[in-house]
C-alpha cells in the first residue's frame, strides 16, 4: 500500500531545519507533492514528544503513513511504528541519551538552550519498543563512521530489518542525498 502520509522526526538537539529534514520535504513536495507531510518541532521531554506526536497522526491512516526519523528521531520513529504498524525508515537511530543530562544547545541555534533532565532519561526507557514486531517494515541506514553512537550497537538492535550499512560516513549522514532514492523507494510515496 502506497504512503500518503509521512512523518518526519529529527534528532536531538535538532529541528525542522536540519540539513536531512529539509531535502526530505523538498523531495516530497517536488516528487510526491499530494503526501501530508508534518515535521513538528520536538520538545526535550520524550513524553511530550509523544503525546504531542501520538496526537498529531491520530486521524492518519495507519497502513498509509509512515516515519523517517534520524538519531532521538529513530528511537521515536521505532515506538511510532511498533504502535501503529506503519513503515518506518531509520537514520543512525539513537536508544540512550543518559550522558546528555544538563542544559544543552540547539544544533541550529546556539543561542537557543534547554535543559535535559534526569527524568527525560527515565521517559525514553519508558518508550523502549521491544523486540522488532514488522522488521520488514523497517529500514535502517548506519553509518559506521557515526562519531556520536556505536554503529555495532546500532546494527544490532535493527539487524533483523532492512539494513543499510554505510563504510564510513559520520553521524549527520552528510552523503543524505546518495540515500534518497533508497529512502523513497522503501516509503513507496504516492
Amino acid at each position: 500500500m502506497t504512503t500518503t502520509h509521512l512523518l518526519y522526526l529529527h534528532g536531538f538537539r535538532s529541528s525542522p531545519r536540519s540539513m536531512k529534514a529539509i531535502k526530505m520535504a523538498d523531495a516530497v513536495q517536488s516528487r510526491h507533492p499530494q503526501v501530508r507531510w508534518w515535521c513538528p518541532q520536538l520538545p526535550p521531554s520524550p513524553r511530550e514528544a509523544m503525546s504531542m506526536l501520538t496526537a498529531g497522526i491520530a486521524a492518519w491512516p495507519a497502513q498509509k503513513m509512515a516515519v523517517v526519523g534520524s538519531s532521538l528521531g529513530g528511537f521515536y520513529a521505532t515506538w511510532i511504528a511498533a504502535q501503529t504498524g506503519c513503515k518506518a525508515v531509520l537514520l543512525n537511530p539513537a536508544r540512550d541519551l543518559s550522558r546528555y543530562i544538563g542544559e544543552q544547545t540547539s544544533w541550529h541555534d546556539p543561542l537557543e538552550t534547554f535543559f535535559f533532565k534526569p527524568d527525560f532519561v527515565q521517559e525514553l526507557r519508558g518508550l523502549q519498543a521491544g523486540p522488532l514486531a514488522q522488521p520488514e517494515r523497517l529500514l535502517a541506514i548506519i553509518a559506521k563512521g557515526d562519531e556520536v553512537l556505536d554503529w555495532r550497537e546500532m546494527s544490532s538492535r535493527y539487524a533483523s530489518a532492512r539494513l543499510t550499512l554505510l563504510e564510513g560516513g559520520d553521524h549527520a549522514l552528510s552523503d543524505f542525498d546518495a540515500h534518497l532514492d533508497e529512502i523513497l523507494a522503501f516509503l513507496d510515496l504516492a
